[in-house]
Formats: C-alpha cells, sequence, structure tokens
C-alpha cells in the first residue's frame, strides 16, 4: 500500500516528531537524525528510542525514513571528507536501526575535477566500506540528484550501474526525487515512469524548468511539472506500493499531502 507523508522537523527532540508528523497528516514520515550541515546529534539514550517508537505506533505511523547530512561527498579526493563521509552513512543506518527506520537516503556527492568513470569507482569502494560488517535492520538508498555541476546520480541508469556492482543486502535500491529527476532532463508528464529499483519517492514539484539542472522545490501542482506530471508519479508510486515524501515548507505542505492522498486514491 501506497502511504503519503513529509519530511518533519526534529526540534526539541527526535521523540516529539511523530507527534508533529501526525498533526500534518503524515502516514508515514522523515527525518533527519542528526543536523544535517554536521554535528553529532542528540544522543539516542534506550528512553530516546523507546519513547520514539512509542510515538511512533501511537500517531500511526507505518514507516519512518531518515536523510543523510548533507556533505556527503564519497568521491571526494580529500580523505577527511570521503571517510567523514562514510563514516557518516554508517552512522546514520546504525542511528536508524535503532531508532526501526526502515530507509536511510543519501547523495554521493561530487567528482569534481575527476573524471566521471573514476568518481563512480571511488563512490563505489565507498559504499563497499559503508556497508562492510554492517548488519543493522535499516537499509540504504541513494537517491538521485538534480544535476547541478560535476555532481554524481542525476542520471538514473548511473545510479542502477552502481547498484549492480554491490553485492551487500543492505543497499536496497533507489530514492526517486521527482523535481531532481525532472530538473535532469525526466519529463514525468511524457509517460508511464518505468524504473525497477525505486523504493521512495521524494515528491516534490519544480520551480524550474525541465533539465534546468537547478535543485529548488515547489509545492505540488504549482510548479513545472504540474498535476498531470503527479498524475503519472501517482500511478507509478501505486503500481510499486512506493510511499510518497513531500519535502516542502511548511505550512503548506499539509496541502500537498492532502493533494499525493487524493491522487493515491483516485488510481
Amino acid at each position: 500500500m501506497t502511504r503519503v507523508g513529509c519530511h518533519v522537523s526534529i526540534r526539541g527532540g527526535i521523540e516529539n516528531a511523530p507527534k508533529m508528523a501526525r498533526e500534518l497528516g503524515c502516514e508515514v514520515m522523515q527525518i533527519f537524525s542528526r543536523p544535517p550541515q554536521g554535528g553529532s546529534g542528540q544522543e539516542l539514550t534506550p528512553e530516546v528510542v523507546k519513547n520514539f517508537k512509542l510515538r511512533v505506533t501511537r500517531y500511526g505511523l507505518h514507516d519512518v525514513y531518515i536523510h543523510a547530512p548533507y556533505y556527503i561527498n564519497l568521491a571526494s579526493t580529500d580523505n577527511r571528507i570521503r571517510y567523514g563521509s562514510i563514516s557518516a552513512i554508517r552512522t546514520e543506518l546504525e542511528r536508524a536501526s535503532l531508532l526501526g527506520a526502515k530507509y536511510v537516503m543519501t547523495h554521493l556527492g561530487s567528482a569534481k575535477e575527476m573524471e566521471n568513470a573514476e568518481a563512480i569507482k571511488k563512490v563505489i569502494e565507498g559504499l563497499e566500506k559503508v556497508l562492510d560488517g554492517y548488519n543493522g535492520s535499516a537499509k540504504l538508498l541513494i537517491e538521485n540528484s538534480a544535476g547541478a555541476g560535476k555532481i554524481i546520480g542525476a542520471d538514473i541508469k548511473e545510479i542502477e550501474e552502481i547498484l549492480s556492482k554491490i553485492k551487500s543486502p543492505a543497499l536496497a535500491g533507489i530514492c526517486l526525487d521527482t523535481q531532481h529527476g525532472f530538473a535532469s532532463g525526466y519529463d514525468w508528464k511524457s509517460g508511464s515512469i518505468n524504473f525497477k529499483n525505486i523504493k521512495l519517492i521524494h515528491a516534490n514539484d519544480s520551480a524550474t524548468d525541465l533539465g534546468s539542472r537547478k535543485d529548488r522545490h515547489e509545492h505540488i501542482g504549482k510548479g513545472k511539472i504540474g498535476m498531470e506530471g503527479f498524475a503519472q508519479i501517482a500511478a507509478f508510486a501505486k503500481k510499486q506500493k512506493n510511499d510518497l515524501i513531500c519535502e516542502t515548507d511548511y505550512p503548506e505542505v499539509t496541502e500537498d499531502i492532502k493533494i499525493l492522498k487524493k491522487l493515491i486514491s483516485s488510481r
């Protein structure tokens, strides 16, 4: 069954997020477990974890998803950044497993001055290090990018190539961001969506044009993807049983959630 939710703030404590999610109309939710720009974040004591899980159940949330920090770059030539990224993703997977979250999604980073093939090789090696010896319950997803500069993962086929090289069952598939995909050239209005490895969808309209390569989210139906595009996205999500997560601003995100629920129910 496809469920709808949004990214929820953890301000005041991670255990407060489920109540806020319910008030926004969420059936599932996404959070950061730590500050996205860096930092250790809230200690996940047994009491915090217990309260969080109890409230997830109390407020009727079916699944929890965690977004990795923004600074991740597995292709960096700076070992401090690269190994810091590896450590950060592994830490998120471990924190997600404690909290009972289903997936952690991460971006891959930028090739910058490297050739693309070399950068992808470094990304694959980095992901293998992330998952080496990992036996937690949370799985990892790779999120597609909008394609600015030499960002890795704007091409979904490129992500599928990376997935095919890594054998760990902890790497589950792709988190499809509809705005990033539209900005990198995928026109969701043009026909049926047909990707095999999508496990979760970030449902965001686009404030910028098709192929703009700019990461600019807009509320559902108010951007360049529009309701026609989201009708296709909803049909795909329902067929695949993918949950939909909005990453748009409060308080209007509540209307986005309502629109997506209506689209899902009408498919």
